[in-house]
């Protein structure tokens, strides 16, 4: 299953989470994986797209980066584009 994990960084400052990440990567628990990510153009928000089976796995990974200078605002299960269309294209007939 795949989420989309939105963050701020806190006071717009993204040079706290990007040396922890240099440091120590980013730190996933087994089960985790790491897809991609966008960061905004002003450097306030990053969009994370994380694969488990497991949500809670993401909640042992959020926990270890409190602290740390990324606010984690919400966690959205999402699916492909592909995956969208071919359900709605199932629910047509």
């Amino acid at each position: 299953m795949l989420f989309m994990v939105i963050e701020r960084f806190e006071n717009g400052d993204m040079a706290p989470v990007y040396r922890r990440l240099a440091e120590r990567g980013r730190q996933l628990p087994a089960g985790l994986d790491y897809v991609a990510s966008w960061v905004a153009a002003d450097y306030s928000r990053c969009y994370q797209v994380m694969a488990c089976e497991d949500r809670s796995l993401i909640d042992l990974w959020t926990e270890q980066w409190r602290g740390t200078g990324v606010l984690f605002e919400e966690v959205v299960p999402v699916v492909t584009s592909a995956e969208a269309q071919a359900a709605w294209a199932a629910k047509r007939g």
